[in-house]
């Protein structure tokens, strides 16, 4: 499961592995308090998309679909975030005051398509002769 969640909410042990999905530090966050499993700064959007998104939600539109296409073209950034998933919750941490229009839900759902389309592994029968 992949849950979306803002830094400063309090920790919950039900939030799993606890991921920073940021590119910038939230502000007036000292890192022993988020208790993260990691931060991972190359997930987030560009700093062009990111600057030129400004939270606007006009823009949102625009902005999820050329952060998608970023993610698509990296996905050595993300690939451990779909381990992560596997193994249990996956808690992405932003910092945005926006809770729905905001990068770490753009992600959230790439990431829900990604494993949907991975789907159950399994290993090809073989009908040879």
């Amino acid at each position: 499961m992949i849950r979306c969640k803002r830094v400063y909410e309090p920790i919950d042990a039900a939030d799993g592995e606890r991921v920073l999905v940021d590119r910038l530090w939230p502000r007036g966050c000292k890192k022993e308090r988020l208790a993260l499993s990691t931060w991972l700064k190359e997930v987030a959007p560009s700093d062009t998309l990111r600057k030129g998104f400004c939270h606007d939600p006009a823009l949102f539109d625009e902005f999820r679909l050329l952060y998608r296409g970023e993610l698509a073209a990296h996905p050595e950034h993300w690939q451990g975030l779909l381990a992560m998933a596997e193994r249990g919750t996956l808690t992405l941490l932003f910092a945005a005051r926006e809770e729905r229009l905001n990068n770490a839900r753009v992600l959230a759902e790439f990431l829900e398509e990604e494993l949907e389309r991975r789907g159950p592994s399994s290993s090809p029968v073989c009908y040879a002769d």
